[in-house]
């Protein structure tokens, strides 16, 4: 079979990542495998995570936001992602280091200073639980001025350093809590044990991955990447790809074997699904020639995919629920069927 109609790598992915025959419902476990989901599009992240669950449901995942199972922060490449709350502090004391040092120059940019920062949250913490919009408030009456970006980059700001973190959704808008007393109980791990960790974690749940994957996924220095290799390899196995290595759980390829039918399918995923944005480089699952399609301009906003024989092969959108795809060459009659029954069957 085809390289370029089937990709091995695709299919033991979309196994490893949990998107076939997800065994059940334990949205916390399924966040907890993958270390962290990107978040910043909360519809979206709340489809990737129900079509990791046996029952696919939505419904489930604001329930483990809002018993206080998972949180959304900031705690790697500056940007949104939810993870276990439990293991949000050992995270964020890895992966923040270099997002703080550019955030502090954008602080200057902004007109805040360091006091800034201390006084929101002072004034944080004494209204949360708040949303986005009643935080701001807050600050606008105190004179922090949160407008033209200056309230979000207080509350990333705050995020980053361990004060703040969305936890449960009001009506569907997350809503802004204080760490110390939404999360109780925070795992402590000693930092060679918490990059072991993190790497496990993450080799287990998106492999066949590779060093610079991780390296890219994290953006924690290189030597902090091997440190956490040393302790995680003993628990991996090995793949070799025209000389790269990469490594995965040992157990994916058995469960391959078992649900390839299903694996060989259509899925379609949410534009920041981990099947696309959790690796350094997309051209095992996708054509660079298409890389623009996906994320047109580099603008930074990823469109939804359609996978199928584990490859992207187009994307999809649904304005009014009405579903339009835009494949990258010609879908067959079969496939097209498959990619309507998949729209129907979304969470």
């Amino acid at each position: 079979m085809s390289a370029r109609r089937v990709s091995e790598v695709g299919l033991l992915r979309l196994v490893a990542l949990g998107l076939v025959a997800p065994p059940d419902d334990d949205v916390a476990g399924v966040v907890r495998r993958l270390g962290a989901v990107q978040a910043q599009d909360l519809p979206g992240v709340l489809t990737s995570l129900a079509l990791r669950t046996a029952s696919r449901s939505r419904e489930a995942v604001v329930a483990a936001c809002d018993a206080g199972e998972i949180v959304r922060s900031w705690p790697m490449r500056g940007t949104l992602h939810l993870v276990p709350a439990e293991d949000l502090g050992w995270m964020l004391r890895l992966g923040t280091p270099r997002p703080r040092v550019q955030a502090a120059r954008r602080r200057v940019e902004l007109g805040l200073t360091d006091a800034d920062v201390e006084r929101a949250g002072e004034l944080a913490l004494g209204a949360v639980p708040a949303t986005r919009d009643e935080l701001f408030a807050v600050w606008e009456d105190a004179g922090l001025a949160p407008a033209k970006g200056r309230g979000y980059h207080l509350l990333g700001a705050l995020a980053e350093s361990g004060v703040l973190c969305f936890g449960p959704l009001r009506d569907g808008e997350p809503v802004i809590v204080d760490v110390a007393r939404w999360i109780p109980s925070p795992r402590r791990l000693e930092r060679e044990e918490a990059l072991g960790e993190w790497a496990k974690r993450y080799f287990r749940s998106h492999g066949p991955a590779t060093r610079a994957d991780f390296l890219r996924w994290t953006n924690i220095p290189a030597a902090d990447v091997d440190a956490g290799l040393a302790v995680a390899r003993p628990g991996l196995a090995t793949l070799d790809v025209d000389g790269t290595e990469y490594l995965m759980d040992p157990a994916v390829p058995d469960l391959l074997a078992a649900h390839r039918r299903r694996a060989l399918g259509v899925h379609l995923l949410p534009g920041f699904d981990e099947f696309v944005l959790g690796y350094g480089r997309r051209d095992d699952v996708l054509e660079p020639a298409h890389f623009d399609r996906i994320v047109p301009g580099g603008n930074g906003v990823f469109r939804a995919t359609v996978v199928h024989r584990g490859r992207i092969v187009g994307t999809w959108a649904a304005p009014r629920r009405r579903l339009e795809v835009a494949p990258f060459g010609t879908l067959d009659d079969r496939t097209e069927a498959a990619v309507a029954r998949a729209h129907a069957r979304l969470p």
